[in-house]
């Protein structure tokens, strides 16, 4: 795939024309609210693993609806005192995998908190974590138009909160020091990261790649899952575009982005076709906080791999110094 969407210099000023919905933080704020009532009841139980350097911990914890969520916590064996935490969130149809699939964070002499995505890890990583929602309507397979009937009944609605509620778990362990706290992920995990900062306070984002945003742009530019699973449905549920996206509009990374003030490290490929890299800049342009870009100009989805975690090292070195 070459160069496709816009040219790097409009790029740099590209921004979504679409405002946020005018109920958009009430929306929100009536979410959370309904899940906080709810005991958080984070569990974190050690886990035996063949590796001498780090802990890991099974952890469930309540998230939308009070439904159990699970993840992983890896905290570095030779620790003294609170840890900067790293909460990370995981691409399209991958879950939590094995204890132990998650080392760099820990190894950096941070703790790490990794969530389980409800009712996917079945893709590519296995994951424990069911989307128990009744009242959902027809979907095109996948989980982008989960839901898609109405915003209270949206996939994202359950994710977006469950990423939330993953931080206030991270902060509810006793080693983890809550005013250090980031969120991070690449792809449909970037897009998380961003709602996670648009709604809570961390210090902290690293979104790679991300997915879910500029809805009505991506599935209109590119024909690649999963935005695709968007335009199969519209082809099919004829007549539906306003209401679907008027859904998708309080799911939108950009809107979160606006409201987001902590530091953010973005990254993006100028030859992605899964998240084309217009929308990338929408969320990077509308973000409210101090934001760095790193750019792959012959990359793919892909992004940076290991070039950009060394990125993400070195910023996170930058922040959190002793």
């Amino acid at each position: 795939m070459a160069h496709f969407d816009l040219p790097p210099e409009q790029l740099q000023t590209y921004r979504a024309a679409a405002p946020a919905p005018a109920d958009f933080d009430a929306f929100w704020a009536q979410t959370l609210a309904e899940a906080r009532r709810f005991d958080l009841n984070a569990t974190f139980t050690p886990v035996q693993t063949p590796f001498v350097t780090v802990d890991v911990f099974d952890v469930t914890f309540a998230g939308w609806a009070g439904q159990p969520v699970k993840g992983w916590l890896t905290l570095p064996r030779a620790r003294t005192g609170r840890l900067p935490c790293v909460t990370e969130f995981v691409g399209y149809g991958g879950g939590r995998g094995l204890p132990g699939d998650h080392l760099g964070y820990a190894s950096m002499g941070y703790a790490h908190l990794l969530m389980d995505t409800r009712g996917q890890g079945s893709g590519w990583r296995q994951g424990d974590t069911p989307d128990d929602a009744p009242g959902a309507g027809p979907q095109v397979p996948g989980f982008m138009t989960r839901g898609i009937q109405s915003r209270e009944t949206y996939y994202y609605r359950r994710v977006f909160t469950d990423a939330v509620r993953a931080v206030e778990a991270a902060r509810a362990h006793p080693e983890v020091d809550g005013a250090r706290v980031a969120v991070a992920g690449g792809s449909q995990g970037g897009g998380m990261a961003l709602a996670a900062a648009g709604l809570c306070d961390v210090q902290l984002c690293l979104p790679d790649v991300p997915f879910l945003c500029h809805f009505g742009r991506a599935a209109r530019l590119v024909d690649s899952f999963p935005y695709a699973e968007i335009t199969a449905y519209l082809k099919t549920h004829r007549g539906r575009a306003e209401d679907v996206f008027g859904v998708l509009a309080y799911f939108d990374g950009v809107h979160f982005a606006a409201r987001a003030q902590a530091a953010a490290l973005f990254s993006v490929g100028l030859m992605d076709e899964v998240c084309p890299p217009s929308t990338v800049y929408a969320a990077f342009n509308a973000y409210a906080g101090p934001r760095e870009m790193r750019v792959y100009e012959f990359n793919r989805h892909e992004g940076g791999e290991n070039v950009q975690a060394l990125e993400r090292a070195a910023f996170l070195a930058r922040h959190w110094q002793p």
